[in-house]
C-alpha cells in the first residue's frame, strides 16, 4: 500500500492537521491492512513538513505497521523532520 502525502496538501505543518490526516487514513486507507503488509509513505509533492504533523502521521503509521518504507525524501524539510523524529520520537525507520 502506498500513501501519497501530497493528497493531504503540499504544506503539512500542524499537529491538529496531522491528527486529522491520520484519522482519515485510519478510516479509509489503512483500515483493513494487515500489520505485516509493506506500507510505502511517498513524500513527493510535499514542500514543507514539520515534526508536529509528521509525529501525528509518520510515527503512528510506523507504530501500527512493521514494514514501512519512506519514498522521495530528498526535500530538506522532510529530511530534517525525519531526523528530528528519529531523535525525539524514537522513530525506527
Amino acid at each position: 500500500m502506498r500513501i501519497e502525502l501530497k493528497k493531504f496538501g503540499e504544506i503539512l505543518i500542524s499537529r491538529p492537521a496531522g491528527r486529522e490526516a491520520f484519522l482519515a487514513m485510519s478510516a479509509y486507507l489503512i483500515k483493513d491492512i494487515a500489520a505485516d503488509e509493506i506500507i510505502e509513505i511517498d513524500f513527493s509533492g510535499v514542500k514543507v513538513l514539520t515534526p508536529s504533523w509528521a509525529d501525528e502521521v509518520i510515527t503512528k503509521v510506523a507504530e501500527k505497521f512493521k514494514n514501512v518504507k519512506l519514498l522521495n525524501t530528498e526535500n530538506a524539510t522532510v529530511q530534517a523532520t525525519l531526523k528530528t523524529l528519529r531523535e525525539y520520537s524514537d522513530l525506527k525507520i
